[in-house]
């Protein structure tokens, strides 16, 4: 045999996710529930029959949610997470988190029944497969949002691996879900490099999704492919804040 055959990755999977694109609008959408989520977090529930139509196929969409800003030419515009969605009652919700300074945290400290906002979007959705053998979940509290959704669509017989950050234990929450979950919360960005670092990824087929702030994204990047030599087709890795920066999202590309 050939040794540096024995050394060689295996091959890649085919990547099973479908993107989907969406017809892209503004709501303008009125608050009708408050609702809140412990220390650090608050639910808001927003209701418009504009929202008629409002597809979100992803627990990791997100929608522009804009309010007044400066000026009539600078509306505040955040992305947030699709929470929940009642086609029926046409009610939106939308989890914020309260720490910061940030002009929309501030607004949903204060945020009520009858407020105004705009919501845009989603542009499109990444629908990841519920039957993959394994679904690897790992994020700061900005992630918490798209976690909880995702563990609560994921259906009985699934398994989900969740490392979630929480500064202090008043952070964490309840991560309901008919899937077989096997959560580790940590306290700091490093402690969850470290906690994938030294977590056996199960066998068979899986997907990984991770979400957070930007130089914690990259070192969990490095570590799924270079020490977990997880398959790029698998694997998502999302920056969702930036110190210093506002209103930021991307992608890395793996």
């Amino acid at each position: 045999m050939n040794p540096e055959s024995a050394l060689a990755p295996p091959p890649s999977p085919e990547r099973r996710v479908q993107r989907v694109r969406h017809e892209l609008h503004r709501r303008d959408v009125e608050v009708v529930r408050v609702e809140p989520l412990g220390p650090h977090f608050v639910s808001v529930t927003f209701h418009a029959p504009s929202l008629a139509g409002f597809r979100s196929d992803s627990f990791d969409d997100h929608v522009k949610f804009m309010i007044d800003g400066p000026s009539p030419d600078e509306p505040v515009q955040r992305d947030y997470t699709p929470r929940r969605f009642d086609a029926g009652r046409r009610e939106l919700t939308i989890e914020f988190a309260l720490h910061g300074d940030g002009p929309a945290a501030d607004w949903a400290r204060q945020a009520q029944v009858g407020q105004r906002a705009v919501i845009g979007g989603p542009r499109g959705s990444m629908i990841i497969p519920v039957d993959y053998d394994w679904h690897l979940l790992v994020g700061d509290d900005s992630a918490l949002p798209a976690i909880s959704r995702r563990l609560e669509e994921l259906p009985a017989g699934t398994r989900a691996i969740v490392i979630a950050q929480a500064a202090e234990p008043a952070g964490q929450r309840e991560l309901a879900s008919a899937a077989t979950v096997q959560a580790q919360w940590v306290d700091s960005g490093q402690a969850t490099v470290q906690a994938l670092r030294e977590l056996q990824l199960p066998g068979g087929e899986g997907y990984a999704w991770c979400a957070g702030e930007a130089a914690v994204m990259a070192q969990l990047r490095n570590v799924l492919l270079a020490e977990k030599r997880h398959p790029k087709e698998a694997m998502k890795v999302a920056v969702y804040w930036k110190p210093g920066a506002s209103d930021f999202h991307e992608t890395l590309e793996a």
